[in-house]
């Protein structure tokens, strides 16, 4: 289905990252696979999906920081050529009340989710304007959606996507770039693991389908708006949330 592409994932080390880059790589594409700090859980992801019979390198890269990333793309264009598909999964939490928050950890949250975003964005779009043709896959949250208790920072950063999302994909289109976004609910990843009890029953009973999602399922929604089949489709957030927003 992705066979010949080269796919860039920020943040794929663990989590819904590791499961889209998975997924993307299952389907034919070289994955990229970035990460910042944890690079031997990268190297795993690169190491799974050779395993499998995929191909895959791994590149550091904070996304949060502009110039980081424009050498972080310029060299896999260097090195691969292209780049036919970038997903921006890279994020951060610093959860806390709204009139305790500080000033860095607001600036954090939107500096990896949002500019992160914006940053890789930026420098992709050049090279899929001169291929004229292209898919970038942002994730958002229903966070970003409905807002949460607790999440103003991270509510912020994931809303500010779903923007970004839909500029850029007014912006693309006539090169034949589509620009989409997902909005997953609630995952089982290492960032809700450690959620408390009351919180995990709380959000299991705003779900329709009674059950939290799986970062695979993530990855499944990923994989379409990366294929062929998905290219009349920009300017969308596919929610990926048992039904949680609706």
């Amino acid at each position: 289905m992705l066979e010949g592409k080269t796919a860039v994932v920020t943040g794929a080390s663990r989590g819904i990252g590791r499961a889209i880059a998975l997924r993307l790589a299952s389907s034919g594409a070289f994955v990229v696979v970035n990460y910042n700090g944890a690079k031997e859980r990268a190297e795993e992801v690169k190491q799974k999906i050779e395993a499998d019979g995929g191909a895959a390198a791994i590149y550091q890269c904070d996304v949060s920081d502009y110039g980081n990333c424009g050498t972080f793309i310029q060299d896999v264009i260097k090195e691969y050529g292209k780049i036919d598909i970038l997903v921006n999964n890279a994020g951060v939490t610093r959860d806390g009340l709204l009139m305790k928050m500080s000033e860095e950890d607001f600036d954090q949250v939107i500096d990896t989710n949002l500019k992160g975003t914006f940053h890789t964005m930026r420098f992709v779009s050049r090279q899929m304007v001169k291929q004229r043709s292209g898919r970038i896959i942002n994730l958002s949250s229903v966070v970003g959606v409905t807002g949460n208790a607790g999440q103003a920072n991270y509510a912020a950063s994931k809303a500010g996507v779903i923007g970004l999302t839909k500029t850029a994909a007014r912006e693309l289109a006539p090169r034949g770039i589509t620009v989409n976004a997902i909005a997953p609910g609630y995952i089982e990843t290492d960032m809700t693991s450690v959620l408390p009890e009351k919180v995990r029953e709380a959000s299991m009973a705003q779900i329709p389908l009674g059950s939290f999602g799986k970062p695979e399922q993530v990855a499944s929604a990923a994989a379409f708006l990366a294929s062929e089949e998905a290219g009349y489709i920009t300017g969308q957030v596919l929610h990926v949330d048992g039904g949680m927003v609706m």
